[in-house]
């Protein structure tokens, strides 16, 4: 096994999450009478956490006041209409679980807010990750790489043996940050330009290629 731990990013890269957030993410604005954003939009607008995406999807000149109630009702509108039509990408869960079965600690890093990270991954993938974090007062949003280095303390890894694998261009910048090896999706939210100029290590087109790597 090329690697002691494969920690991974969530939206695009472990679950294809794009119909909730355009949900829940209209559902938010329209009640502060703002217009909907396409999935298009959504997908370009996601990857730096629950606030970004609500500050990209807003009317241009909303107040950070404002986005705060957004994001407060985004978050509670999350548990009921964030996850209805989430899915794992072909193959993730048998790879997830061959890699398990070999030994790999498995742990998950998003930039989701943290209980929703839980919360989405405990449904989709019980009792397969070692460790799962959010973006809370002590995980800082990607590319800080402060998260990682502590979710790879806390595995008891060192980063020469890890690879942290995502779909956007802060993913592999916060693999390089923390000393890991940086492992781009083909299948997620950004394109494989975006990934090659972040500076991945290598790309995937399946998440069984995990395997060989």
């Amino acid at each position: 096994m090329a690697f002691d731990a494969y920690i991974f990013d969530l939206d695009g890269t472990l679950l294809n999450t794009l119909s909730d957030l355009t949900n829940i993410t209209n559902m938010a604005l329209a009640e502060h009478g703002m217009p909907a954003r396409t999935s298009d939009e959504i997908n370009s607008f996601v990857g730096n956490g629950a606030r970004v995406l609500l500050q990209r999807a807003a009317v241009p000149g909303t107040s950070e006041e404002e986005i705060d109630e957004i994001l407060a009702r985004w978050r509670e509108l999350y548990p009921e209409f964030g996850h209805k039509y989430t899915h794992p990408y072909e193959g993730m869960p048998e790879t997830l679980d061959k890699l398990k079965a070999d030994g790999a600690k498995l742990g998950v890093l998003s930039n989701k807010f943290d209980a929703a990270t839980r919360f989405v991954i405990s449904g989709q993938f019980p009792g397969v990750f070692d460790i799962v974090w959010g973006e809370g007062p002590n995980v800082p949003r990607k590319p800080d790489p402060t998260g990682l280095l502590n979710m790879m303390a806390e595995l008891g890894v060192k980063p020469e043996r890890v690879a942290y694998i995502g779909d956007s261009g802060g993913d592999m910048t916060v693999a390089h940050a923390a000393g890991c090896t940086a492992i781009g999706v083909t299948w997620g939210y950004r394109s494989v330009e975006v990934l090659k100029t972040a500076g991945a290590d290598m790309l995937i087109d399946t998440p069984s290629q995990l395997y060989n790597v």
